[in-house]
C-alpha cells in the first residue's frame, strides 16, 4: 500500500497532475473497509506535498467516475520508467480529463529513474505518509511496552493462512490443512497458480519459514531463550498449537493482544491494514527485525530501519536454511556443524549500507527499490552514476 501510493505520487509529480486522495482496495482476501483517513493521516499527507503535488480530497462533482467520455479506467504497465508515462500516458489526456488507475502495484520500474523524481518517492514514503494519531498512539505505547522489558525482537513470521494458501507452501502441515489451503486458492478467481509443487518452491527458498523451522534458525544465530520476540503478523495458521515449537524455544513471545488490554484494539480488529499498520510501527523501532519471507511488508520495514540509520534487521537466507534444516533433522549433520553453517551463511545478511543490484530486464529479481532507497539515505554518494552495483548482504 504505501510503495503504490509513492510511486503514484511521483507519477502525478512527473505529468504535472492533479491527484485524488488513492482509495484503498476492497475487495481483497482480508476484506478490510479501510479507508485512506482511517490508516494515514489525510490532513498532513496534503499539506507536506503541496510544493510536490496538488492533492484534492476526493473527485471533483463535475467529473462522473462512470462518464466513459471523460474517464478512463485502466492498469499502467508495469514496472514503466518515466519515458513510458511521458509518452504513452501523458497524451492521453488531450481525450481524458480523468484517468483512473485500476492496479498501481509496482508500476514504477526500481532503477533508471532519475534522482529528482526517487526523491520524491522517499519524501512521500518517510515524510508524508504518517499513520493516524489513534495508530500512531498505540503503536507507540506498544513499542514502549515493549522498551520496558528490555531489548527485543520483532520477528515478521508470514504463516497467515492466505499467505500458505496463495504461496502453495504446504511443508510441516498435515493432508487435511493441506487441501483445505488449496480449496481457498482455488476459490480466488484472480489468483493464477492453482497447482504448486511444494517441495520445489521450498527447495527453491520460495515458502516462508514455519514457526518451528524459525524457532531453529533463531537458536542458531545465537538468540538466548530469554529473547523478548514481538509476532509482527496476523493471525498464525494452527493458532498456538502451530507456535508450540517457537513458543517452547523462546516463551518471551508477545503479540499485540498480549501486550494490550482488548479495548484499545477494538477500534482495529477486522481492520487488517491497521493492525499490520501497528506492527510496521514495532517492526520499524525494534532493536533487531528479522522476516521469514521477503514479501511487501519485509521490504518496506527494510528500507525503513536503513533510513532510521541502519537499524539491525536480518535477511534469511531460505534456500540455504531450509537444506541446513532438512539435514540437521535427518541428523546428517550435528547441532554444532548447523549452527556454525547457519552463522556463516548469515554473516553477510546483516544490512548494511550498500547500492541496489540491479539487473537488466528483470525487474522482479533485482533489488526493490523500497528496501534500499540509497538515494535517499547517507550512502547515495556512494551508488550515484552505478550501472553494474552489486548489493553487500
Amino acid at each position: 500500500m504505501r510503495s503504490e501510493i509513492c510511486d503514484m505520487v511521483a507519477v502525478a509529480r512527473l505529468l504535472n497532475l492533479t491527484m485524488v486522495v488513492p482509495e484503498l482496495d476492497k475487495r481483497s482476501f482480508w476484506a478490510d473497509q479501510s479507508n485512506f483517513g482511517d490508516i494515514f493521516d489525510v490532513r498532513h499527507f496534503i499539506t507536506s506535498l503541496r510544493d510536490e503535488v496538488r492533492i484534492v480530497k476526493r473527485l471533483p462533482k463535475r467529473f462522473s467516475p462512470t462518464d466513459s467520455s471523460t474517464t478512463l479506467d485502466m492498469s499502467p504497465v508495469s514496472w514503466s520508467d518515466e519515458k513510458y508515462y511521458l509518452h504513452q500516458i501523458s497524451p492521453l489526456f488531450s481525450k481524458y480529463k480523468v484517468i483512473h488507475f485500476n492496479k498501481t502495484d509496482a508500476r514504477l520500474a526500481n532503477n533508471g529513474i532519475s534522482t529528482e523524481l526517487q526523491l520524491v518517492r522517499c519524501r512521500v514514503n518517510f515524510h508524508a505518509l504518517k499513520f493516524t494519531p489513534q495508530i500512531e498512539a498505540l503503536g507507540n505505547k506498544l513499542v514502549q511496552k515493549l522498551r520496558d522489558k528490555g531489548s527485543f525482537v520483532a520477528l515478521h513470521l508470514r504463516y497467515e493462512m492466505d499467505m500458505l494458501a496463495f504461496s502453495g507452501c504446504n511443508h510441516g502441515l498435515n493432508p487435511e490443512e493441506a487441501e483445505e489451503l488449496k480449496r481457498m486458492r482455488y476459490a480466488y478467481p484472480w489468483w493464477r497458480d492453482k497447482e504448486i509443487d511444494s517441495k520445489t518452491k521450498r527447495s527453491e527458498g520460495l515458502c516462508p519459514l514455519t514457526p518451528e523451522e524459525t524457532s531453529l534458525v533463531l537458536k542458531a544465530l545465537g538468540f538466548e531463550k530469554d529473547t523478548l520476540i514481538y509476532i509482527a503478523a496476523g493471525e498464525i495458521y494452527g493458532g498456538e498449537k502451530r507456535l508450540k515449537p517457537l513458543r517452547a524455544a523462546f516463551p518471551k513471545l508477545v503479540r499485540k493482544e498480549m501486550l494490550l488490554d482488548s479495548e484499545p484494539l477494538r477500534q482495529f480488529q477486522n481492520h487488517s491494514s491497521q493492525m499490520a499498520a501497528l506492527d510496521f510501527i514495532v517492526s520499524t523501532a525494534s532493536d533487531v527485525f528479522l522476516p521469514t519471507f521477503d514479501g511487501n511488508m519485509a521490504k518496506l520495514v527494510e528500507g525503513h530501519r536503513r533510513f532510521l540509520g541502519f537499524r539491525k534487521s536480518v535477511l534469511p537466507d531460505r534456500r540455504k536454511l531450509v537444506e541446513l534444516i532438512d539435514l540437521y533433522n535427518n541428523k546428517t549433520i550435528s547441532w554444532e556443524n548447523f549452527t556454525f553453517s547457519v552463522q556463516e551463511v548469515h554473516r553477510g545478511r546483516v544490512v548494511q549500507p550498500s547500492c541496489r543490484r540491479k539487473l537488466e530486464n528483470k525487474p522482479k529479481e533485482e533489488d526493490y527499490f523500497y528496501a534500499n532507497p540509497h538515494e535517499c539515505l547517507a550512502n547515495s554518494s556512494l551508488c550515484s552514476g552505478s550501472k553494474d552495483t552489486v548489493t553487500v548482504r
